[in-house]
């Protein structure tokens, strides 16, 4: 398949009951362990890729690294790639439409977008996100993709405690509706554990919900019924590899 083919290959992976699986990667190694395991498609988490490579997350891993990766990764498998992006790598609508036309350019079908002010506090409002959103869909218009933009929100990581989520669930269905309009392709909302909550958020937002696997989120098939289109695992899969990788080189060295 070419860019364009997989790309349209990835929007229709995303269907309300029968979700998306993505066993979050970080470089190209990851990526051809995780297809050969039999993905349908492939995604970053930021978060792993900055550890992978000495960094914090939070765009502390350089942009033109992390497009160096986004191309050996596309290079490695033949699957749909999305990338996380975290916030753009700027703040202003046209920069950040610049910088996700680098990931485009070297083969990915996808970002993960976010809301929160990276480096700042709080959530960009709904007009700036808005914007930010309606310029990355207009460059990637341009350059033929049929890009998808899933646009996330930082509601719920920012309120760490599953107990007072409820009363955020209002203020995301508003910014999925505002991202729908300005082009998003899905909406993202990790943090969300509840599942009545997530079943509310399914069957008010129109594009597809991803949910993000963590302690607390039920199973896949429970998100499934719930109507969640994507799951993804973020930092799950790095973490538990590195873990296992430090058991492994302590027996090594303990036996002296």
């Amino acid at each position: 398949m070419n860019q364009v083919e997989k790309a349209k290959a990835f929007a229709q992976l995303h269907r309300k009951g029968d979700p998306v699986v993505l066993y979050n990667i970080w470089d190209a190694g990851s990526a051809k362990a995780v297809a050969e395991a039999g993905a349908k498609a492939l995604a970053t988490g930021s978060w792993s890729v900055a550890a992978a490579n000495g960094y914090g997350d939070g765009q502390e891993f350089p942009l033109l690294q992390l497009v160096d990766i986004a191309r050996a990764i596309v290079a490695a498998t033949d699957l749909p790639v999305s990338i996380d992006f975290e916030g753009g790598y700027a703040e202003d609508a046209a920069e950040v439409a610049l910088n996700v036309g680098r990931v485009i350019d070297v083969g990915a079908v996808g970002i993960n977008f976010e809301d929160q002010v990276v480096g700042g506090s709080g959530l960009h409002t709904l007009e700036a996100q808005a914007a930010r959103i309606k310029a990355i869909r207009a460059t990637a218009e341009q350059k033929g993709v049929p890009f998808f933009i899933n646009a996330r929100t930082d509601l719920f990581l920012k309120l760490s405690d599953p107990v007072r989520h409820a009363p955020l669930v209002d203020e995301a269905i508003e910014r999925a509706a505002a991202n729908a309009e300005a082009g998003a392709s899905g909406f993202f909302v990790p943090g969300l554990s509840n599942p009545d909550l997530i079943g509310r958020v399914c069957e008010a937002v129109a594009l597809p919900v991803n949910i993000m696997m963590r302690p607390g989120v039920p199973e896949v098939r429970t998100l499934a019924g719930l109507g969640v289109a994507r799951v993804s695992y973020g930092p799950g899969p790095y973490r538990a590899m590195i873990e296992w990788l430090k058991g492994e080189a302590a027996k090594v060295y303990q036996q002296g």
